[in-house]
Formats: C-alpha cells, sequence, structure tokens
C-alpha cells in the first residue's frame, strides 16, 4: 500500500476579534473547524482556501498570508494529514448560498469560546493555528509557487 498524507487548507477569518468557525457533523458528532478542506486536483492551495471558506460558511475569502504548513497523524486512525493555514479577511456575505452537506452553521468565535469547546474541535490543529496567527506568524503568498506543467 502506498502511503499518502491528506492535503488540506483552512482559512483564519479575524473580525474584531471573532474568528469565522465551522459548526459541523463529523460522522455522527458536532465538531468546529476552522473553514477547511481537501485540496482538489489541479487546483492551487490558495484556489482550495477561497473554495472550502464560501462552500462552508458563504463568506468570500481572500489569503493574504500563509500562517503555516502543519503535519498531524492521527493516533486512531493512523492517517496523516498535511495542512495549510491561511489568513486573510471574508470581505462578501452570500446569504442565499447553500452550505455545504454536513455544515450546520458558520460562527464568529472569540478565541476563549473557541476554547469552551476544545473536545469538539476537529482536531489539535485548530487551536494551533489560530494561535501561531496570534503570535504573528505570517508568511508571503509568494512563498507559495505554482508549476504548470508542459
Amino acid at each position: 500500500m502506498v502511503w499518502k498524507p491528506r492535503v488540506t487548507v483552512a482559512a483564519i477569518a479575524e473580525r474584531q476579534g471573532r474568528f469565522l468557525m465551522v459548526e459541523e457533523q463529523v460522522k455522527g458528532e458536532v465538531r468546529f473547524n476552522q473553514p477547511a478542506g481537501h485540496l482538489e486536483d489541479s487546483e492551487s492551495l490558495l484556489d482550495a482556501v477561497v473554495r472550502e471558506c464560501l462552500e462552508e460558511t458563504a463568506w468570500h475569502f481572500h489569503p493574504r498570508a500563509l500562517v503555516g504548513l502543519y503535519r498531524w497523524r492521527q493516533q486512531d486512525s493512523g492517517e496523516t494529514w498535511l495542512r495549510a493555514t491561511f489568513c486573510g479577511e471574508c470581505v462578501d456575505f452570500d446569504p442565499q448560498r447553500t452550505l455545504d452537506e454536513g455544515i450546520i452553521a458558520a460562527h464568529w468565535l472569540t478565541r476563549d469560546e473557541i476554547c469552551m469547546r476544545e473536545q469538539q474541535l476537529r482536531s489539535p490543529l485548530v487551536l494551533r493555528c489560530i494561535d501561531d496567527y496570534l503570535l504573528g506568524r505570517q508568511f508571503p503568498l509568494n512563498l507559495l509557487v505554482e508549476l504548470d506543467q508542459a
């Protein structure tokens, strides 16, 4: 069997001390996460994070920096996740948009409100990414290079 990490993206959007979070059903349980999801074939990391935020929250996300690349191995399943987390602004909301299946609602929560839900966080990456963002860890987007095959 070939080992492959699951590549995901996540969006950190902060507004007046509150972070955009997604409440979702995962395997029959309610979980909280940043707007996040899998990188699709032929999609850039930036395109993926913009798409995932829109699909899960109906907010148009404009990434401005890379917060970090995170590798996490889930002990129960043995799966490895590689997550690119971006920070940016949500500039427009589409109230008519239908959210992805499994999404209960999008919320703007403070860090304290997120910590109160720690047992419901989708993974340890959620709080770690917020804390790295709050520490000012932001890298320019030109760090990412997309090569087209000829």
